[in-house]
Order: C-alpha cells, then sequence, then structure tokens
C-alpha cells in the first residue's frame, strides 16, 4: 500500500481498508493546524491507486466498505475524481460505502447532478471539518469559506442524498467572541440539519499560528472550565436531530445517536463538570495530546 505520512483517518468510519487518493490538503493555512505542514497537495497517480486496489482486491476482496485518504480528496473535478470510484467498484464489486473528508471550498466544483453521480458510485458520507458557523471567527482562523459557503454547499450534498459530518472546534474563537461562535455556530449547523455533528476542543499546537499569536497576546485563550461553558452553549443552541460525537478532555461520554432526546441529559452533564470538574487533569490531559 501507498501511503504519504503523516496518515489521518476518522476512527470513526470503518478504518479497513485505507485508500490513499491523494497528498496534503490544498488550503493548508487553517491558523490551528499543522496537521499537513510540510506535505505538498498533490493526486495520487491512478498507477499507484490501481497497484492498492488490486493488493485490497487480493486480501479482502469482499470488502463493503472503504475509506479515502487524505485531507480533502474531493478538492479534484468530479471528471477526474470519478474514474477512481469507477476503479473502486471494478476491484471491489461489493463494495457498497465510500467514506471520505473535505472542505466545503471543495464542493464548489460540484454540481448536484455531480454529486448524485457520485452517490451511485457509492459515495455515502462525507465528513466535513466546518470548525466554525461564525463568519467572524472563520475568518479570524482562515478557513477560506463563509457561513453562507457552509449552507450553501451543504444543501448540495442533501439534495444529493450524500450524509455527511459537521465539526464544531469548540474554543477557536478564543475568549473574545467565544459566545458569538457558539450561537452562530449551531444555528448553521442546525439549518445544514447533518447526519452528525462532531465537537473537539483547541488544542495550540507548537508550529500553529494561533499558538504563536497566544505568545504575543493576540489571541486569547479559553480555560478548560471556560471551554466546556462553551460547548455548552452551543449544544443549548444546536437544533437538528443528529448523532452527537465530542472529543474533550472530560470523562463523561457526551457521545451517542438522537441528540434531542439526549441534549438535556447532555447540558445536566456539562452543568455538572463545570461546577465540579477537575480542571488541572483536563488541562494536563490537552497538553499530552499530539495532533488534532
Amino acid at each position: 500500500m501507498h501511503f504519504t505520512e503523516p496518515v489521518y483517518r476518522n476512527p470513526y468510519w470503518p478504518t479497513f481498508p485505507l485508500l490513499q487518493i491523494t497528498q496534503g490538503c490544498t488550503h493548508n493555512k487553517c491558523k490551528f493546524c499543522t496537521m499537513y505542514s510540510g506535505v505538498k497537495f498533490r493526486l495520487q497517480p491512478m498507477e499507484l491507486i490501481e497497484d492498492d486496489l488490486r493488493e485490497i482486491a487480493a486480501y479482502a476482496p469482499q470488502s463493503k466498505t472503504i475509506q479515502l485518504l487524505s485531507a480533502n480528496p474531493l478538492a479534484m473535478t468530479s471528471n477526474k475524481f470519478k474514474p477512481i470510484l469507477e476503479k473502486i467498484n471494478e476491484y471491489l464489486p461489493e463494495i457498497e460505502y465510500i467514506y471520505t473528508q473535505t472542505r466545503v471550498s471543495d464542493l464548489k466544483n460540484k454540481t448536484v447532478e455531480d454529486l448524485e453521480e457520485l452517490r451511485e458510485l457509492g459515495l455515502r458520507e462525507i465528513s466535513l471539518g466546518v470548525e466554525s458557523g461564525d463568519d467572524w471567527t472563520l475568518n479570524r482562523i482562515n478557513k477560506g469559506y463563509t457561513s453562507e459557503d457552509i449552507i450553501v454547499q451543504c444543501g448540495k450534498l442533501t439534495d444529493a442524498g450524500i450524509d455527511f459530518w459537521m465539526t464544531f472546534l469548540n474554543g477557536v474563537a478564543g475568549r473574545e467572541h467565544s459566545h458569538d461562535h457558539a450561537v452562530n455556530s449551531a444555528e448553521i449547523f442546525s439549518q445544514c440539519n447533518p447526519m452528525l455533528v462532531g465537537t473537539g476542543g483547541l488544542t495550540l499546537f507548537p508550529g500553529t499560528p494561533l499558538l504563536e499569536e497566544a505568545q504575543r497576546g493576540e489571541f486569547d485563550p479559553l480555560s478548560e472550565k471556560e471551554m466546556l461553558v462553551e460547548l455548552k452553549t452551543f449544544v443549548e443552541h444546536l437544533s437538528c436531530d443528529c448523532s452527537f460525537i465530542t472529543h474533550h478532555t472530560i470523562s463523561a461520554s457526551l457521545t451517542g445517536p438522537d441528540f434531542l432526546s439526549r441534549k438535556n441529559r447532555i447540558i445536566d452533564a456539562l452543568d455538572d463538570v463545570i461546577k465540579h470538574g477537575d480542571f488541572g487533569e483536563m488541562a494536563e490531559i490537552r497538553r499530552n495530546k499530539k495532533s488534532l
């Protein structure tokens, strides 16, 4: 198999097999991320993709799912992406679900009809690293798109029948804009109505512009308690009946399906941690994180 380090994949999707069809990230400018720093974006040569598909077909010919790497494979145009899906179906005729992650901006070069064709070839779920639905925050962290872009592009996925995930990056607006980040993100996410909402707390990793700004006093990060208050605000305003996943430094499990039926329990759990949590322990857990 041909993989370019580092290899990141969604741990909540079936993780076997993996197929790399691009390397790196087309944007690579988000202020909180060094995930693909030093990795130039390029398309994986089709001969390498076919080599890997032959290998997968040899040891897992009955594969029903496959996850495509790396950061944003849908950056390629449909006329380049479609032949790859056709090859996957050729080598793995029992394939049912093809998963990938991408950027909101990658969908701009796709029509609903393009996306419908990709769905017919097995593309069933897409994870979008949205991070915020608040325009001030999106601009502040250099995401490269607006809240209106999120609504329009996610609407195309809905029309095409492709399920999608949206992520909320807790804390990324800093203390200055925390409330608006939470409220406006929840409103945009609810309007888009994803199948799943995932949340994670900001960690300021070495080499990220946000860490450098924090060290210069230009970014005021939230404390662990303030992160939880922001997350609670986001949950209170979220109104879509999705699955809900959170990666945080608390031990309480907030993850599960049927968000609306569990919403009050999630809020109560967050309230309890806000009042009684060991914030020193949470900060230590965050300091030990190595990547997003």
